[in-house]
């Protein structure tokens, strides 16, 4: 697939107005220049995307087509696989133009997310897993100098980072950032930090302040200490980070997995995963290539849907086959019974004896309800019959429940004669059949 998703053309779209045109609406003076402009979001890297569904899913499912004998159409299994991303796994893969690579990806081997800088990998590992290599402990120390009347609080968390021209200050706020609200843009973070002058909240920031933090090196043959975020970010990067990530040209990941990675890696992965929910036409591709290897069928009903069934249909003429005469009786039944379902065939065929319920044993309270009836020896025999039916092809159950016969093909039309000098036809005429073999047809779905 191409960088991720779908490329649109131009920033913004036609204009409504040539230059110098009237301008429609009200004249809202300085207001929209007041207002804060919102940068388009930064282009995607280009990688190679490849969904495919997981493997033993798929197998789960022709296990359960073969159980049943139902014919499932193939798009719906499709849109059901992409309901849920623990269905399906996605592949990235780096594009190389001779030694060059259009955008690096890097594989981070604690928890298995992908990244595209050694950057992100620094300050996934130390947000997300910090507490595996060093300790925290607040120290008690001298309260700040000085009298403040006011300071800076984030409006999303709360947290209280400190008056704006504190020493560290900026420290804090990239901190925050990084750690809590990565997928946001810096400069939107920072436009919803907020001044606060309230006393209680200076006073809360004074104790906050007053203590220190002290880090203390896990996981390391003589125990090291550290004041500073700077530092334990400096003694990681030489210690741990090289034996926690990599460089990659390829990895695969199961879908519900992703959302841990970088956030450009999952905006790829959605907008993967839109364009097929929208038309599923790659996914289904591979649909059929992996239902073919578990021994599945298929084949479109009225040259329209393709469906992936246990047999193709395949017409029965009793004309001319021998046939018992309880299969007989069991297709003439088929093709009489309107919208025929199994429940209809067994009414028809088998009605099963009329039960009667248990007696209340106590006035006022609703009688037993009679426990399910076991199917009597005619009704296995007609489902047996139906089974053989099915999985030979003769016989045709959908995923609704509904159940009719394979249809007699059309018969070809009687060659014309040709006169003298005609020339030949381009292409023999199509022969019209209801059910048409679909696998090496699904790639020409759009525009058939």
């Amino acid at each position: 697939s191409g960088p991720g998703g779908p490329r649109r053309d131009g920033p913004g779209g036609p204009r409504r107005d040539g230059p110098g045109g009237p301008r429609s609406g009200p004249f809202r003076g300085s207001r929209d220049r007041d207002e804060p402009r919102r940068e388009p979001p930064a282009p995607l890297p280009d990688f190679d995307v490849n969904l495919m569904p997981e493997e033993k899913g798929v197998e789960g499912l022709a296990r359960q087509i073969k159980l049943t004998g139902r014919a499932y159409p193939i798009f719906d299994i499709a849109h059901l696989i992409l309901k849920k991303p623990d269905r399906f796994t996605i592949t990235f893969s780096v594009i190389k133009t001779g030694d060059t690579v259009a955008a690096p990806l890097f594989l981070c081997s604690l928890d298995d997310t992908l990244w595209l800088s050694e950057a992100e990998v620094t300050a996934h590992l130390l947000n997300r897993h910090f507490n595996t290599f060093y300790s925290t402990e607040k120290i008690a120390g001298d309260a700040p100098k000085g009298t403040y009347t006011f300071v800076a609080q984030c409006g999303m968390s709360g947290l209280v980072l400190g008056p704006p021209n504190y020493h560290d200050y900026q420290t804090k706020l990239h901190k925050l950032h990084t750690e809590r609200f990565a997928r946001m843009p810096f400069e939107a973070f920072k436009a919803r930090v907020k001044i606060v002058r309230d006393e209680a909240v200076v006073k809360q920031w004074v104790e906050e302040s007053s203590f220190k933090t002290e880090f203390t090196a896990l996981n390391v043959p003589e125990p090291l200490k550290f004041n500073t975020r700077a530092e334990v970010e400096a003694h990681f990067k030489a210690t741990h980070l090289p034996n926690l990530f990599k460089s990659v040209a390829s990895h695969t990941l199961l879908g519900a997995n992703v959302g841990q990675s970088s956030p450009v890696i999952r905006r790829i992965f959605n907008l993967v995963v839109e364009d097929q929910v929208r038309f599923p036409l790659k996914l289904v591709n591979t649909l059929c290539t992996q239902f073919s290897r578990h021994g599945l069928q298929f084949f479109k009903v009225n040259k329209t849907i393709t469906h992936v069934s246990v047999a193709r249909p395949t017409y029965l003429d009793m004309e001319a086959t021998p046939v018992s005469p309880n299969l007989r009786r069991l297709i003439e039944c088929i093709d009489a019974t309107p919208k025929c379902t199994r429940r209809k065939i067994l009414e028809v065929l088998a009605p099963a004896p009329t039960v009667i319920a248990i007696p209340a044993p106590v006035e006022g309270q609703p009688a037993t309800p009679p426990a399910a009836p076991e199917p009597t020896a005619e009704q296995s025999a007609i489902n047996s019959d139906l089974h053989w039916l099915i999985h030979q092809g003769h016989v045709i159950e959908f995923a609704n429940g509904l159940i009719e016969t394979a249809k007699r093909p059309l018969p070809k039309p009687a060659p014309q004669p040709k006169p003298a000098g005609a020339p030949k036809p381009d292409r023999a005429p199509r022969v019209e059949r209801r059910y048409v073999p679909a696998f090496l047809g699904v790639p020409l779905l759009v525009g058939e």
